[in-house]
């Protein structure tokens, strides 16, 4: 009894020794494996899988994606394996939190895709289901969103499960209205974030002022596998004003809008293309227009509004400036003489004016203290005021009696 004890836990230290080896040294043992021919390795890998390891889930290790609000993002999940099985299941879940329920996002089933919930419209698969990439789209994405997100990939009579997790951090929304000065440079982002090293195949940038007319072509980028810059294109009144200044091995496809022009208010789309998938961004430009600086001076005249005599135009208003001179300087004297002349006139007939008034006053205050003084005598201050002379008639024996100046 003892004996059977004793082989029976050497038999479970040796299985759990070899379940360490297994695990340690799995991607060996998986090349190994695949070079072995056909009927041994279809043998070997459920063993090692199955029983070895004690487990059906094959994880891979989790990636992180950065990505702004109203971005798109790929999230990534490809299953490289030797065999040529048929992919029968893929499930997207999402979880806000390290204990937080898992929401499903989209499950594929017998070839038929289905959104959930709240990411109706907003997700859908981009991968190449034939070679085992179930990768996933997020369009328009919101805060709500930020999480773990964990692919799950299920293969025709095969029961490892492939899963790969996909850590989605969500920062603020870039802005997506840009103002600038006439004159002035403005970069015009457009990054399409991924965690799939995807090589982008094509590059447009179009520009649309709004009106009804047709998009005008502002740049086209080109990648070449020969030359790492690639080759890029700008047609029209953008030519020689835009440059493509994004980092394209990193899917980044900002341009540089150089001596902006009134009429470049308008919406710019950039469209990346990988292959069959495009991401498109699209941002709107307000051009403010400089006022125009108010100067009397000829150097004020833009060239374009002078044309091609400038010299003869400013000689000519200089000239002119010089004649009129001793012209307005007569006018300026004559004024100044007019006003001088008229103010001693206004002086002089002050001046005769004034003995006048002092006679008048007087006698206007003399005969108003005479009335205070005599009370009544309206009379006698007539005849003192106008003295009546004897006429022929009167008797020469009684003339006027004399009477001191002031008596009554």
């Amino acid at each position: 009894m003892k004996t059977w004890l004793s082989q029976e836990k050497a038999g479970s230290e040796g299985f759990n020794l070899m379940t360490t080896f297994v695990r340690g040294n799995w991607h060996k043992i998986e090349k190994l494996a695949s070079s072995m021919f056909c009927p041994l390795k279809l043998i070997l890998m459920p063993v090692l899988l199955d029983y070895s390891l004690g487990l059906n889930d094959l994880i891979v290790s989790s990636l992180e994606l950065t990505v702004c609000v109203g971005d798109s993002a790929l999230l990534g999940c490809v299953f490289q394996s030797t065999e040529e099985k048929r992919v029968t299941k893929i499930d997207w879940t999402v979880s806000s939190g390290e204990h937080a329920k898992e929401d499903y996002v989209l499950y594929y089933y017998a070839n038929l895709s289905v959104p959930v919930g709240r990411f109706k419209n907003r997700v859908s698969l981009v991968g190449d289901i034939l070679r085992n990439d179930g990768s996933l789209l997020l369009q328009n994405v919101e805060d709500a969103d930020q999480g773990t997100y964990t692919c799950e990939i299920r293969l025709e009579k095969e029961s490892l499960v492939f899963k790969k997790a996909v850590v989605l951090h969500v920062l603020p929304e870039e802005p997506r209205e840009l103002t600038v000065h006439v004159g002035d440079s403005i970069q015009l982002g457009c990054v399409f974030q991924s965690t799939e090293e995807k090589r982008m195949t094509k590059v447009d940038w179009t520009f649309s002022s709004g009106e009804p007319a047709k998009e005008e072509v502002v740049l086209r980028y080109y990648p070449k596998l020969s030359v790492p810059v690639g080759y890029s294109q700008n047609w029209g009144r953008f030519q020689n004003r835009v440059t493509l200044v994004g980092d394209t091995s990193r899917n980044d496809a900002s341009i540089l809008l150089q001596g902006v022009k009134g009429s470049d208010r308008g919406s710019y789309t950039c469209s990346i293309h990988l292959g069959n998938l495009t991401f498109r961004k699209t941002t709107s430009l307000h051009v403010i227009v400089k006022e125009p600086q108010t100067s009397v001076t000829p150097v004020a005249l833009r060239p374009e509004l002078l044309g091609g005599n400038q010299l003869v135009i400013i000689v000519g208003i200089v000239c002119g400036t010089i004649l009129l001179l001793p012209v307005l300087i007569l006018i300026v004297k004559r004024t100044h003489r007019s006003k001088s002349s008229v103010t001693s006139t206004t002086l002089e007939n002050i001046k005769k004016a004034d003995p006048e008034k002092h006679v008048y006053s007087s006698i206007a205050t003399r005969e108003q203290t005479e009335e205070e003084e005599s009370s009544g005598k309206a009379e006698a201050t007539y005849m003192t005021m106008h003295p009546v002379w004897p006429s022929v008639r009167s008797a020469p024996s009684n003339p006027p009696e004399k009477r001191p100046l002031g008596e009554f």
